[in-house]
């Protein structure tokens, strides 16, 4: 601390000017150690450490986190902008960190919106890239893109396409299939029957949104089949729940 500032801080109040003073005049000064503020001091009652934590912010979505605490399989559906990809990467961020689960296990079918991007250079990591974006950005919004690559070179994180899940057994996992809504029934059925011992599956998906041709996703089949099995839970998020632009809950509404 300067001269300066020191005395600006006995000006304001904070410190006594006589401490400042040795006895025989002198101009030396020594720093405050029984008043104010001090490096080694810290106050027991100030959480030092920080969490990111998540709040829902409507009915639909404290219910679907509810489901993800209480139930081993979850099925979210609901338009877009409601949370579902997001809520569901941050409870298995938040189960990883705290030990409950070994791994984390992300797949999203590798279906493009209606439009062919054409062949893409590179390796397996590389040609799904475009795919998995979605995924990365949400795992990144709740760990540093550091920590991200870390885990995923560790095989703590591992994303995967849907086709390469098939004859796998997911044991003290948590598992999150994004965009289910462009999976078929029969791929439904071989992601669904992966969920191993100790283990959570969130299935998020927008039935109204499928890229597939009419009649050949199999989401909606499959939630209206499972809402009679009472240890699984189907979660309907509505155009209230949508936490984005008001605008598009808008669009939606005529759309």
């Amino acid at each position: 601390m300067t001269k300066r500032a020191l005395k600006r801080t006995v000006r304001e109040g904070a410190f006594d000017q006589a401490q400042f003073h040795n006895d025989d005049g002198g101009k030396v000064r020594r720093l405050p150690v029984g008043n104010g503020w001090s490096p080694l001091g810290r106050d027991e009652d100030r959480e030092q450490g920080y969490l990111k934590t998540i709040k829902p912010k409507s009915d639909g979505q404290a219910d679907l986190m509810s489901a993800i605490d209480a139930k081993s399989l979850v099925l979210a559906l609901g338009p877009a902008g409601t949370g579902k990809t997001y809520i569901a990467i941050a409870k298995a961020v938040e189960a990883l960190e705290a030990g409950k689960v070994a791994k984390i296990v992300l797949s999203r079918p590798a279906v493009e919106a209606g439009e062919s991007i054409g062949y893409l250079p590179g390796d397996m990591e590389d040609k799904l890239a475009p795919y998995l974006r979605p995924l990365y950005d949400a795992l990144s919004d709740r760990l540093s893109m550091k920590r991200v690559r870390a885990l995923i070179a560790e095989g703590a994180i591992e994303i995967a396409p849907v086709g390469y899940m098939r004859g796998r057994t997911l044991n003290n996992a948590f598992v999150v299939i994004d965009e289910a809504q462009n999976c078929t029934y029969g791929q439904l059925k071989m992601l669904l029957t992966r969920l191993g011992w100790h283990s959570t599956m969130v299935v998020t998906g927008d039935p109204n949104q499928s890229d597939l041709l009419t009649g050949l996703s199999g989401l909606g089949d499959v939630a209206d089949r499972f809402e009679a099995l009472p240890n699984i839970a189907v979660v309907r998020l509505n155009d209230c729940d949508i936490v984005r632009h008001p605008l598009v809950a808008e669009m939606l509404g005529v759309l």
